[in-house]
């Protein structure tokens, strides 16, 4: 049985692939309580309290045969405010476990990046290939976990491959994420019979991808050889204007309300849609969980 690391593995992403691995792997957990979606893990997922940047992280990963780093200082917000505390845990954390993979024998490091890479997009649907231009310290940071990975890929024969999600979103999301949580904000005022809160003209788009559709396609990676190297997006190729998920979710929760608009925050990118054409080639990824049944989840 393999032994698997999953960083931040009480968060969002974590969570999921924990339930997804558990029975046929054996699970490590490294998270510092600061996201947790969860209170309980399945019976045998060994759960250790601690931080990706610490001389444990270093020492779990010597002991595990997989890694999948998803831990991050995930706030845009905050990077602003604390950009070096953000490089500390995004940067310096993820070169800790690379190091530690570096001296070790394991089969695979999955980085979980982000779009936020990109910056405000110049041409969509976006490519692999599109300039990296980030807006935020968050996204520099992402950025630099990604070339640290390809670089121990070239330079260490060190197995590692990377996605980057575009807009996940769960029943287990952070509300306060801003790559998410319009979905929650917009739920919880629906179910409260207020109207959601639309910041601009409600035309900007959004690539929203199920997190179990992002479970399928780091399972994909897991399995397929040709993945080592490679930088991957994860959507689902399509993309809705904020105002039809605000139509979306009203209608899935039977609120009758007016949507409120706001002004449009500074900053804010527009268009946004991925092009997942290379993880269909090389990996076989298509993604299943379609908006509305994602959304549907909300309810139970």
């Amino acid at each position: 049985m393999q032994r698997v690391l999953i960083t931040g593995g009480l968060g969002q992403v974590g969570s999921y692939l924990v339930d997804a691995l558990y029975e046929e792997a054996q699970i490590s957990v490294l998270d510092n309580y600061s996201s947790t979606t969860r209170e309980a893990v399945p019976q045998g997922v060994n759960v250790i309290k601690g931080d990706v940047r610490d001389r444990i992280a270093a020492d779990l990963v010597e002991q595990n045969d997989i890694v999948i780093h998803t831990a991050a200082q995930i706030s845009v917000t905050a990077s602003m405010e604390d950009p070096l505390f953000d490089a500390q845990s995004n940067v310096f954390g993820t070169l800790n476990l690379l190091e530690a993979a570096r001296r070790s024998s394991v089969s695979r490091f999955i980085y979980i990046s982000s779009a936020a890479v990109y910056g405000d997009p110049v041409s969509v649907p976006v490519a692999e290939s599109h300039p990296q231009e980030p807006l935020s310290p968050y996204g520099v940071s992402k950025l630099s976990g990604e070339k640290y990975c390809m670089m121990y890929h070239k330079a260490f024969g060190l197995p590692s491959c990377c996605i980057r999600p575009f807009n996940i979103y769960s029943p287990r999301q952070d509300p306060g994420n801003p790559y998410s949580g319009v979905i929650s904000r917009f739920i919880e005022k629906a179910k409260a019979g207020e109207g959601p809160v639309i910041f601009g003209d409600g035309t900007q788009t959004r690539d929203f991808i199920s997190v179990h559709d992002i479970v399928d396609i780091i399972m994909l990676l897991l399995k397929k050889e040709d993945a080592c190297g490679h930088v991957f997006n994860a959507g689902t190729g399509n993309s809705i204007t904020v105002n039809e998920l605000a139509s979306l979710v009203l209608e899935i929760f039977d609120a009758d309300v007016a949507v409120q608009y706001m002004p449009e925050r500074p900053g804010d990118i527009k268009y946004s849609c991925s092009d997942i054409s290379k993880a269909r080639t090389i990996l076989g990824f298509e993604p299943k969980v379609s908006l509305r049944e994602g959304l549907m989840e909300f309810t139970e």
